[in-house]
């Protein structure tokens, strides 16, 4: 196995520089937020603007707008803490099969400290929202996402649980989404929001590079039977970490006043699969990127496997020039 991750040490000056050493309690000033701002940016959002929804009464149409934020930070909480600090503790505790040092482990205790802020004041938000506007959050229920999560790496990587559990976070954390951009720029979208998500987005920046580093030492130390499952299973992890989900979406529908019929109209016209595609290719390039520079794209069949995912269509051109020549 490798002996250490770089000199680079993206978590130096986390004493001074992470969220939870120096943010400030993001806070709901207004006694009733909302009128004439929007909870998140409406383009990430299109099922609350499909002519069926809009067709509602407004205060149906903005229960769902707030709901769709509530289940985006409740995501947030439970990912961070059931999904990424699961793999920083491995990591931490020497678990990982990555030989890695002292500064390194503790640079992991520090990431599992920032995300069990960022799930912290996640939690805290949607309550502080629920308070303020009367419209109560719908119970999120994780498991099923982690189920699905999880099966990926039990199918291609069976008997190698802390394997799937590591390249699970290093997807995730290597993603480059638009949520974490568009939310802090977009001016109509409530302060505290903005806030909040920009909060996370300083310090998901730190984490990004971390996990770069640690995935190159990763596959640097695998045998090749390991290269040859993890090229199979990474696909379909960046798919499942950036597919909509629907579910979540289906109940605020329905709580909304909509019936079973329309809501699946709804969700089958507001993220059509062609969309779904090219955005999650647009959201997983530095990933894939990363991954055609450790080499992953070079094992058998793993350029198809990232191809028929949709995975390769949105790279630039020198990039698909260079994956041309792999296969």
């Amino acid at each position: 196995m490798a002996e250490g991750l770089p000199a680079f040490r993206p978590l130096d000056g986390w004493y001074d520089r992470a969220g939870v050493r120096h943010d400030p309690h993001r806070r709901v000033t207004e006694p009733d937020p909302g009128p004439g701002q929007d909870f998140f940016p409406r383009h990430l959002m299109p099922h609350t603007t499909h002519p069926l929804v809009q067709a509602l009464a407004p205060q149906r149409v903005r229960e769902l707008e707030a709901r769709h934020l509530y289940q985006y930070l409740s995501f947030t909480a439970h990912f961070e803490t059931r999904v990424v600090n699961r793999a920083a503790l491995h990591i931490a505790e020497d678990g990982s099969g990555v030989r890695v040092g002292t500064a390194a482990r503790a640079d992991a205790l520090k990431i599992y400290t920032d995300e069990g802020y960022h799930a912290l004041y996640s939690l805290d938000l949607v309550a502080q929202l629920e308070a303020a506007t009367r419209i109560p959050a719908l119970r999120h229920d994780f498991r099923p996402f982690l189920a699905r999560l999880d099966l990926v790496g039990e199918q291609a990587l069976p008997g190698r649980a802390v394997l799937a559990q590591l390249l699970q976070v290093v997807v995730f954390e290597t993603l480059v989404t638009s949520i974490l951009s568009a939310v802090p720029a977009d001016p109509q979208v409530l302060g505290v929001v903005r806030e909040t998500v920009a909060d996370h987005a300083r310090d998901e920046g730190r984490h990004h590079a971390y996990f770069s580093a640690f995935f190159r030492e990763l596959w640097a130390g695998l045998g090749p039977a390991e290269r040859a499952a993890a090229a199979r299973c990474l696909p379909a992890l960046v798919r499942r970490s950036l597919e909509p989900e629907l579910t979540a979406h289906r109940a605020a529908l329905l709580a909304a006043g909509l019936t079973a019929a329309r809501v699946r109209t709804v969700l089958a016209e507001s993220y059509p699969a062609e969309g779904t595609d090219a955005r999650i290719a647009a959201d997983a390039r530095h990933t894939v990127r990363l991954f055609r520079d450790c080499g992953v794209l070079e094992q058998p069949g793993a350029l198809d496997a990232f191809a028929s995912a949709g995975l390769v269509g949105d790279l630039t051109d020198d990039l698909a020039d260079d994956l041309e020549g792999v296969r």
